[in-house]
């Protein structure tokens, strides 16, 4: 109309669209599984929450390669979290393991995990601090929430709401857990990295399906154990080589 002012939109950069775009798989993933495990199918829906980690871990790490970083997608990320590896995982447990045998206690028991995770999310965006993670990163929590489903253990109500009760604890806690994304290329040992990687396959072809639940439950166990894998990994493979200065 005449005498109105058009607006000038201003277009948002490639190197801060892609990782947006990368988030928003995980809140898809996140919402397929919800909508798998409505359907009883339950390991599809655990397998869904493995495939949200990759979008997890790949728009941090595009977004630091593009220098596209940005409030609105740290946001993003957050909420995205709290779907994918909150929701999802509660939900899914709450459908294969404890239904409405426990009561409102199986309720709230995956209502405390989900808040866990969202208080945990929200203490790392106002007060996180370069070094280790403090307490259990919540992709951790839902991961071992859907290994749990992908082994098929046959858990009882009374033990999957410990076990939600215990991961969310874990995720609120000031408990130290390694954060592998502060290694540095020059930093990593290549004789350890190489035996890690060993031992990881080892266990996918030994126990199989039951190989995650393995993997990520020794993660989970170091966080109380004080055992840090980035310090483990870190340093020179070669003796001559001299370490590489922390900042």
């Amino acid at each position: 109309m005449i005498g109105r002012k058009r607006r000038r939109v201003k277009s948002i950069p490639f190197n801060k669209i892609v990782p947006n775009m990368i988030t928003s798989g995980s809140v898809l993933c996140g919402m397929c599984s919800l909508i798998l495990t409505y359907e009883r199918q339950f390991v599809p829906s655990a397998l869904v929450i493995i495939m949200a980690v990759f979008f997890d871990y790949m728009d941090g790490k595009v977004a630091r390669s593009l220098g596209g970083s940005s409030a609105f997608g740290e946001e993003l990320d957050s909420l995205a979290d709290a779907l994918s590896f909150g929701a999802a995982p509660s939900f899914l447990i709450y459908g294969r393991y404890i239904g409405l045998e426990l009561g409102i206690l199986g309720a709230l028991s995956v209502a405390f995990f989900a808040l866990c995770g969202v208080l945990r999310l929200a203490r790392f965006n106002v007060a996180h601090t370069v070094g280790p993670f403090q307490g259990l990163p919540i992709p951790a929590g839902g991961m071992a929430l859907a290994a749990v489903v992908i082994a098929r253990l046959p858990l009882v109500p009374v033990l999957s709401a410990v076990l939600m009760v215990s991961l969310g604890s874990l995720m609120i806690s000031t408990v130290p857990y390694s954060n592998l994304k502060l290694m540095r290329r020059g930093g990593l040992n290549k004789a350890r990295a190489v035996l890690l990687a060993g031992i990881t396959a080892s266990c996918f072809v030994i126990l199989r399906e039951r190989a995650l639940l393995a993997l990520i439950g020794v993660y989970v166990a170091s966080g109380p154990l004080r055992f840090d894998w980035g310090v483990w990994l870190s340093g020179p493979s070669d003796p001559e080589e001299k370490p590489a200065h922390r900042e």
